[in-house]
Parts: C-alpha cells; structure tokens; sequence
C-alpha cells in the first residue's frame, strides 16, 4: 500500500470512528431526553394523582392554635431545612363505595362515604417518634356546625356518632370535629380509600401480622388462624375492617388490628430500598397518590416527599399506639363516650 492510500485508509477509519462516535452520542443523548421526558411525565401523573380540600380556608380562625416551634440551629444553617417541630396528622380511612374497586372491596351503595377509620398522628419534635390514637368510630360526641361547600353550615348535633361528621360534612367536618373534641389543632389531613389502602399494601410487597387469635368474619370474608401471616391487599383490607370476628364484636376490638397493620406497614417499608428502586419507589407512590386526598398543605408531591424525608429517623419501634379512653354510653350500650380525665389528658399530652 503506498503512502497515498495509507493515508486514505487511516482518514476512513477516523471517518467510521467518528460516525460511531456521533451515532453513540446520539443514542446517549436520545436516552437522555426519554429519561427526562419519563421522569417528567411520572412527577406530573403522580401530582395530578393528589385531590386535596382547603381545610384551613373552609374553618379560618375558629380553631385550636398552632404549635409554636423553635428552629434548631442545623435548620436555620440550611436554605431549605426540612420540618423537625411537632406536627399533628388526622388519618381517616373512608369506606367510599365510589368507583368499581372501593364496591367491589366494600359493597354497600355509593351514594356516600364514612370515616371507617380515624387515628391522630402525633409527630413529636425531632420527628423521631410519634403517637398514634385512634378514635373509635361509634363514639358519640357533640358534632359543631359545620361549613358546608354548597353553602351555609350543618346544624350542632348532640349525641351524634363521631364517624357521621364525615358523612354530613366531609374532611372539613371530620377536622373540626377532631379539634373539637381533642382541643389539639390538626395541621394536615390525611384520606386514604379501600382500593388505596389494598393497592399500596400489595405495592409494599404485602405486609407481615401476628394475630392472638382465630379470626372467623363473613361480613369482611377474613378467616385467620392465630399466629403470623403475610398478607396481601385485599386480605389487609379486610384485617383493617374485621371487627365480628373477635372481641365482643365491636369497633374497639377492630381498633388493635389497624394499630397493628399501621406498624407492619412502616416495617415492611424500612425494609424494602425504595430510594434505590425507582420502579418500585413509583409503584408505592402511585398506588398512594391515586386514592389519596390532603388538605391544601400537603397536595403536591414535592410536599408530600418533603414530609415523608422529615420522617427518615422515625421507627416503628418509636411509634406508640394507643386508643382514646372511653366509656360504655349511659345511653347505648352499643356505644361509647370519651372517659374523662383520662382522654383530656391524653388530649392535653399532644397539644
């Protein structure tokens, strides 16, 4: 080969490996850009997800007062800290009957919903532990008027099921009821559905309970024998909703279960890298989000990431769960009252 094609030859070869070069390069640049796009399009889908109701602006100032937080000294060092003060959460699982899934998982008619579940989640300071009280739903209590979205407000009622402020009045209702009752202010609420609830246990991978006893209820199709179980969404459900089969049969003894799915389910969590799986990460987020509603301080997915990186050091060994005291009702014994001092005091503990 003379030196004219050497010359030649070595110019394709840069030619060839510059086209590769390009071609990879674009290739990168192609994945990149679908990368993004995807990354784009799951944070928008996951945001539109979130329906949430303006709790603070339907109840204004007619409320308990906030708590008044000290910033630490790493906080105030960092352009934007995350929260560490003490927040309070109302929780309430609703037994929805809208939409083919929450039928199919609750039957009944759709016409309306229920609070089919109520906790006060208590965040202390530092965001290292937390309280949980649940507040039985066939307790009756002096439900205030409420501000209606279509206008004017419900009427007081006296001797009322506390579950019925969500029937009557929705979130805004379930909160005022809340503060009413407890005296401790609620800074976010938090509603989760039946198909939610189902779709983020099985997104979790099913969740880990140890039972007492034999659990036997057709009305929630659950049948358990006592002893460990590792169980999927639909049979978490209905652990959550089980109250015939065990106990006395009322709401009391259904309360110790969700005490105990609310602990399984932060340690099957922790137990699972969901910061190192995007897709599973996405899976969770999507199954909460889909059947979630927030008040207006938590209905983006920035804020709701922004709470849930605040809660990083938070254990369920360091999650105390506990029932509001109560009483059989002097007027039902199907129902039952707030036993005083014993809850102000547990009350007074939050605020």
């Amino acid at each position: 080969m003379t030196g004219l094609e050497e010359q030649r030859e070595a110019g394709r070869q840069v030619g060839r490996r510059s086209r590769a070069l390009k071609i990879v390069g674009l290739t990168l640049a192609g994945v990149m850009t679908l990368s993004i796009a995807a990354a784009g399009w799951a944070y928008v889908h996951l945001n539109d997800n979130i329906k949430s109701v303006d709790i603070n602006g339907a109840l204004g100032d007619d409320r308990p007062a906030k708590a008044v937080t000290t910033p630490t000294a790493s906080a105030s060092a960092s352009a934007s800290p995350l929260p560490t003060g003490s927040v309070n959460i109302l929780v309430l699982g609703s037994d929805s009957r809208s939409g083919k899934e929450n039928k199919k998982l609750g039957g009944g008619n759709s016409s309306g919903a229920r609070s089919d579940t109520a906790m006060v989640v208590h965040i202390g300071a530092g965001r290292t532990s937390a309280t949980v009280v649940s507040i039985p739903r066939d307790t009756l209590v002096t439900r205030p008027s409420c501000p209606l979205s279509s206008g004017g407000s419900t009427a007081v009622a006296y001797n009322s099921m506390f579950n019925s402020a969500y029937s009557v009045g929705g979130a805004v209702c379930a909160v005022k009821t809340v503060e009413s009752i407890t005296g401790v202010r609620m800074d976010h609420y938090l509603e989760i559905d039946f198909s939610g609830f189902a779709k983020l246990v099985d997104a979790l991978g099913g969740v880990t309970v140890t039972t007492d006893q034999d659990i036997s209820d057709d009305d929630s199709h659950l049948h358990l024998k006592k002893g460990t179980h590792h169980l999927d969404g639909t049979t978490a459900l209905a652990l959550a909703r089980t109250r015939h089969g065990i106990g006395d049969g009322s709401d009391l003894g259904r309360i110790g279960l969700q005490q105990k799915l609310v602990k399984a389910l932060l340690d099957q969590m922790a137990s699972i890298s969901l910061l190192t799986d995007p897709a599973k990460l996405y899976e969770v987020a999507d199954a909460v989000t889909a059947s979630l509603t927030t008040d207006t301080g938590l209905d983006s997915l920035s804020e709701l990431m922004r709470l849930g990186q605040s809660l990083k050091g938070l254990t369920s060994h360091n999650v105390k769960t506990v029932m509001m005291p109560v009483v059989t009702a002097p007027s039902d014994p199907n129902r039952v009252i707030a036993k005083e001092p014993a809850a102000g005091e547990l009350w007074k503990s939050l605020q």
